[in-house]
Parts: C-alpha cells; structure tokens; sequence
C-alpha cells in the first residue's frame, strides 16, 4: 500500500521468515526474477485497487459532525467513584510466582504463527502437537526463570484529578482541581456509521469540566524485562536461538500478566472493584468494570502521548522504563496505558480521520500537521495524505490494548 509505490526496487511480504530463502533465490535467478516481479507488481496493484475501493465506500465525517454524535452518557445521574489516594505509587519488585496464574497463552503460540486458543489449540490435528511442546518447553523455562529471579518485574501506577474539555483530557495537580498538570489528546472517531451507533472518543468516558462532576483518570506503566537481555546472552553464547526467542516470548507474557494483577489492584484502589471476585480466565476475558487502552493502539492510536504518561508516573525512575525518541519501550516487555472507571466505557477502535481532525489534533498538541501525520499515518486517509517519505519510523506497538 504505502512503501512498493515509493520504492524502486521489488517489494514482497512473506507471511513468515523461513519463506524468505525462495523469495531470496528467486531475485538472485535472472530469469525467476523477471517471472517473480512481474506476478508481485500484478498482485499490489490489485490489493491497491481493492483497497481504495472499500476507502471510498467509507464516508469521513466533518469533525464537528463527528462531535455532534459523542457517546450519549448522562452526567447529572452518575458520580464517578473516588480513588483511595491522588498520584503515583510503585510496586517493586513485584513477586512472579503471582503472576503466572495470570498469563495469557493464545497470544503466545500466535508468535510462533500458531493460530488457535489456548488450550483447545492443543486439539489442533495440524499444529496441537507442536504447541503440546512449545508450551511445556515453555513451562520448564518459566520455572526457571521463578525459581531462580532470572526476571525482574517492576510496575507504577497511580490516579489524577481529570476533567474532559471537548476531546481532550485535563489532569490536575490535586483535588483542588487548579493546576493543569497534563493534558491527554484524544481522537474521535470519523467514519459514518448508522446513526444509532455514537462516534467516540476517550474523552467521552471522562466526566466534562462543565459538570461540576470529580472524575479521575488512573495510568499505568509495568515491565517484566529487566534481566531479559542477560538471559538473551546466556542463550546466545549456546547458540540457542530457540533459547532467546523463548526467553522474550515468555518475558512479554508476564508484562501483560502484571499489567492484568494492577488492573486488579486498581480497580479495588479506586473503590468500584473491592466486591469484585473474578477468575484468571475472566479477568483475560475482560469481564470486568473500565478499561486500559493503550497509547498506539486502536483507541488511541498515537504513540507520543506516551510521553503524558511518562510526565504523570516518571516510570523512568520508578519502573527502570525509558521511551526511545519514536516513542518505543524499554524494556521492551512493558505495557503502559491509561484507566477509565466509568461502567460504559469500551474499547473501540478510532479508524480513519479526516484533514479537519488532523488539522485540529496539532493545534491542540502545539506541534506541526506534519508532524501530527507521521505519528498518525496509519489512520490518515488516502485524501490527507501521508508523511514524508525520509520522515523518522514510528514505533511498533507494543503488548497492550
């Protein structure tokens, strides 16, 4: 879609690695070249084709529109619960023994590109025996890493007086609601849709400055990758790739595991989830009150309000967490993200924006639109354009809503 048009060169997608090596000897074949570049151009061309005929079909609304049809939540029948405590609080070193009941396993066989759910996969007649293996293999490693604190997880969270002021989200300072401490950028959705479905922003689920209503916004940052680079040595120096990759696999399974133990925590913390008496399985399933959506992620899709979280929480100082200049993690076994209480908010998916919302969001963030576009690239529209093509890459999310 986007790098093939602006690269000279033959550009394929193989749907996993070890496919590579045909590719490769292909393009060193003068004449399985000329066959393989020829059938690659012809299938692009019609993926392109077929892509901007579905965009399209899919009408972006004014922004102001878009706003007009906001998540319809009656203010002056609910009170947003009240926090145990305002600000951040850290936990270290959190035990790992106690988040092993909570990790989630269907993601981990789909990085091995095995697709199925944790354990019926186990009864897949293709792959059920190989991720039988993968899994206790899997198994054996994680006890050691227990046992023997080959991993060491750290975590901070807290909560902050907030307000929503049309999309955006106000913190302040403290309950006196005075100071302006950070201010949150969220995105509205734009696509049409029928009109009993609203357009949503995260900013909705925030009770408006207007209310009169004492809201609060929770943040969040944990990792469960220190010690993972060490481990990664080990195995490298064995030449065990299989090893490494383990390793990593196992350590991103545990960050999304703590990042499920402090849900809990805050969600007791916040009052509204002390009655509250779930399973692993159901808290997996998200059978629970609020949600925790992650910055670069569909409901927020832009990575650099990670830099709000790091203002809020100091996970650099408190969790050992640093953002890269694209806003990346690292460790890279972290999740970090935002809590919204409120009983009706969901996780949705932002899509596609127009030129109005694009020209508004960096307003609003004090940065440039083409700045704005290289972070939101993904979400623009073929009518808004794209970054520059010599623009920075933008980090890949990491694990998290």
């Amino acid at each position: 879609m986007k790098i093939a048009p602006a690269y000279g060169g033959p550009v394929v997608h193989v749907l996993d690695a070890s496919r590579a090596v045909g590719v490769v000897s292909a393009l060193k074949n003068p004449e399985q070249r000329r066959k393989l570049e020829e059938e690659n151009r012809a299938l692009q061309a019609r993926l392109r084709e077929e892509y901007l005929r579905k965009e399209e079909g899919r009408k972006v609304l004014a922004l102001e529109e878009a706003r007009r049809r906001r998540t319809p939540l009656d203010w002056s029948e609910y009170t947003p619960p009240s926090p145990d405590f305002v600000g951040r609080r850290t936990w270290d070193p959190v035990p790992l023994a106690e988040l092993v009941p909570y990790i989630d396993w269907t993601p981990f066989f789909a990085a091995w590109e095995l697709r199925g759910t944790y354990p019926r996969i186990f009864d897949n007649p293709t792959w059920g025996e190989r991720a039988r293996e993968l899994f206790d293999d899997a198994q054996a490693l994680l006890a050691r890493i227990v046992d023997e604190g080959l991993l060491r997880a750290r975590a901070v969270h807290g909560f902050f007086p907030a307000a929503a002021v049309g999309d955006d989200i106000e913190i302040y300072e403290d309950d006196s609601r005075q100071r302006v401490l950070a201010t949150v950028r969220t995105l509205r959705q734009q696509t049409d849709r029928p009109a009993d479905q609203a357009l949503q922003a995260l900013s909705d689920f925030i009770a408006p400055r207007e209310s009169g209503r004492a809201d609060y916004l929770g943040a969040f940052a944990v990792t469960a990758g220190h010690g993972v680079d060490e481990l990664v040595a080990a195995f490298a120096a064995d030449h065990d790739d299989y090893g490494s990759i383990m390793a990593k696999a196992l350590a991103d399974r545990l960050a999304e595991a703590l990042a499920e133990v402090l849900h809990v925590r805050a969600r007791r913390e916040w009052g509204y989830g002390r009655d509250e008496h779930l399973e692993p399985g159901e808290l997996i399933r998200e059978r629970y009150r609020g949600i925790r959506p992650a910055p670069g992620y569909p409901a927020c899709p832009d990575h650099s309000e990670k830099r709000t979280l790091w203002t809020l929480l100091d996970p650099e100082h408190e969790a050992g967490m640093v953002l890269t200049e694209s806003c990346a993690m690292l460790p890279a076994a972290a999740v970090s993200g935002w809590y919204f209480s409120h009983p009706e908010a969901r996780y949705f998916t932002v899509g596609r924006i127009g030129a109005d919302q694009l020209a508004d969001y960096a307003r609003r963030k004090g940065v440039s639109e083409t700045e704005a576009a290289r972070w939101l690239s993904p979400i623009l529209g073929p009518e808004v354009g794209a970054a520059p093509a010599d623009a920075p890459s933008i980090a890949p999310a990491a694990a998290g809503r």
